[in-house]
């Protein structure tokens, strides 16, 4: 899973950054579709792009279960 933060300059204000976010199935660590879609925005649409942030991890994974052999009670 990956997750997108761009922060973009506002075609008609340029001194205001809007935040895009986007989530989607790629794979680490060459990341194609990220670059694609990125090579999409700069082709294709007037905003100008400010910075990047990328996150990714398993979106998949089965959750982390630990067995407990004893509990704390506190009063």
């Amino acid at each position: 899973m990956l997750t997108v933060e761009i922060l973009y300059y506002m075609p008609d204000h340029p001194r205001f950054l809007q935040t895009y976010l986007w989530q989607t199935l790629d794979e680490a660590p060459k990341f194609p579709r990220l670059h694609r879609f990125l090579n999409f925005w700069r082709e294709e649409i007037d905003a100008v792009i400010h910075s990047v942030r990328v996150a990714h991890g398993e979106p998949l994974a089965p959750p982390a279960w630990r067995k407990v052999d004893g509990y704390i009670q506190r009063h």
